[in-house]
């Protein structure tokens, strides 16, 4: 008989960015944002025990990526410290993003240390063309049979350092998919077909829209904190937010080859249990490490997160700082979507390395108006597009010491309606000495003089919370018209 009947329950994690212990998370509240401790992995792993025990074992436990990089325990072992603890979990697949960031002959080779397989049907050696990792996993769960089809991040080798792709490059995924969902219902006579994605909320949804058969998509990339799924003809699409604060369960009944009803709950990692042995194996991971990151380096009255898309409070503590370590009044940085939260008050190395664990070094470039223009209007498509598929920046690129008004409805290439610095109108035709961090700040075809201050972005914030309490409040830098 090819087809079963049954129940299955999915639990989800994604864009965890290797925060193994507990840590302050953003929740909206109305008119303010409230800071509560979230997250851990041992309380992760007594949650899946429990839905494991719960169901009998008819559970899968998928991760979208963004697993092993993020924190510093992860970046100085190049994500080796977290392969005990996410073995421990008993993940089923997993696929990727930032795990390149260690280049990919180390992300290979960490994989072959997991328990589980990465999938991805999408990242190819540039040399030959074949698949570096499997497309695919078929998996046998109660009376189910399961096919879990992986899609890595896309921008990979597109907006990213090109060190994290060297002899690699990556397709969306959209001419690969039909086939693989058609043999795994036909060759592998599968009951349920999993897309396990990298790609980002508005990329899924237009997969949904476009390719037939996709039953579920456990999304990532783009932080969503779905409390619902999201239906697209038959596809649901799931997303779990970001840091391990969240853990998203779906309990599935499936009947000839179709999901016949779904519950779905988004679950806070706060006030759970923590596994004894997990919690042993993560303090092997952050142990060494305690005591240099526990150091208190300052100060903030302002709260710091990166919950806001246009300009945000943690954004702008680190610009300060690269504006003071390189002496200009203009500064860039990349808009990125993870660090955990610190609220007002005391701020710790650790709370440093979150915000930035590449820790770049503070660079100078000069850059004319016009392509200070050229670099906003860039930046806008990749994170406005109207195609999601070109939707590939994180948040809006941060700023200090200028004012960018700009319409996001309008079509790319004229979003920016004017930019402003301290002084006036920014000048198309002026130079102007700009201070970056991260090499995906500034486009690398843009400006000249590019020099080093021999700062690198941590000695940066701890010498300007050196210099007494600090505030970083919203000041408008990006304003929609």
């Amino acid at each position: 008989m090819d087809n079963h009947s049954g129940d299955l329950t999915v639990l989800q994690i994604n864009d965890t960015h290797a925060y193994v212990e507990p840590h302050y998370e953003v929740f909206a509240a109305g008119g303010r944002m409230e800071y509560r401790v979230a997250g851990g992995y041992a309380a992760i792993a007594t949650l899946v025990q429990q839905a494991r025990d719960e169901k009998k074992g008819q559970v899968l436990l998928l991760d979208s990526g963004d697993t092993f990089h993020g924190t510093y325990s992860a970046v100085q072992t190049k994500g080796q410290a977290l392969v005990p603890v996410m073995n421990a979990l008993g993940v089923d697949a997993m696929t990727a993003h930032w795990e390149f960031a260690y280049g990919p002959e180390q992300f290979r080779n960490l994989s072959f240390d997991l328990d589980y397989p990465v999938l991805a049907i999408n990242c190819y050696q540039r040399s030959s063309g074949r698949l570096v990792f499997p497309p695919f996993l078929v998996r046998e769960v109660g009376d189910l049979k399961i096919g879990v089809i992986g899609i890595a991040a896309t921008i990979v080798d597109k907006g990213m350092p090109p060190s994290f792709s060297t002899g690699l490059f990556f397709t969306d995924g959209r001419k690969e998919l039909p086939q693989y969902i058609t043999d795994l219902r036909s060759e592998e006579r599968v009951d349920l077909i999993v897309l396990l994605s990298h790609l980002g909320l508005p990329q899924d949804i237009g997969l949904a829209e476009t390719i037939e058969g996709i039953d579920l998509i456990v999304s990532g990339h783009t932080h969503n904190r779905l409390d619902e799924p999201i239906r697209i003809n038959h596809t649901l699409i799931c997303q779990s937010g970001c840091h391990g604060s969240f853990v998203g369960r779906l309990d599935l009944s499936v009947q000839d080859r179709r999901i016949r009803s779904a519950r779905h709950e988004l679950i806070p990692i706060i006030g759970i249990e923590q596994d004894p042995s997990v919690r042993d194996l993560v303090e092997q991971a952050v142990g060494p490490y305690r005591e240099y990151l526990e150091a208190v380096v300052g100060t903030t009255r302002t709260p710091l997160n990166r919950a806001t898309i246009l300009e945000s409070t943690m954004d702008n503590l680190l610009l300060a700082a690269v504006q003071k370590a390189a002496g200009t009044t203009i500064a860039f940085s990349h808009g990125w979507r993870y660090g955990a939260p610190v609220p007002a008050g005391q701020v710790t190395r650790n709370d440093l390395w979150n915000m930035i664990p590449t820790n770049p070094e503070v660079m100078t470039v000069s850059l004319t108006g016009a392509e200070i223009g050229f670099i906003f209007e860039e930046n806008l498509e990749k994170t406005f597009s109207s195609d999601p598929f070109m939707q590939m920046g994180g948040y809006l690129k941060r700023c200090s010491g200028l004012t960018v008004y700009c319409k996001l409805e309008n079509p790319p290439g004229y979003r920016v309606q004017g930019i402003f610095t301290t002084t006036g109108r920014l000048d198309p035709l002026q130079e102007y000495t700009v201070a970056y961090v991260s090499s995906q700040a500034i486009n690398a075809a843009c400006g000249h003089d590019r020099v080093g201050t021999g700062t690198d972005a941590i000695a940066a914030l701890e010498d300007l919370l050196g210099t007494g309490p600090v505030e970083a409040p919203l000041v408008g830098s990006v304003v929609a018209v």
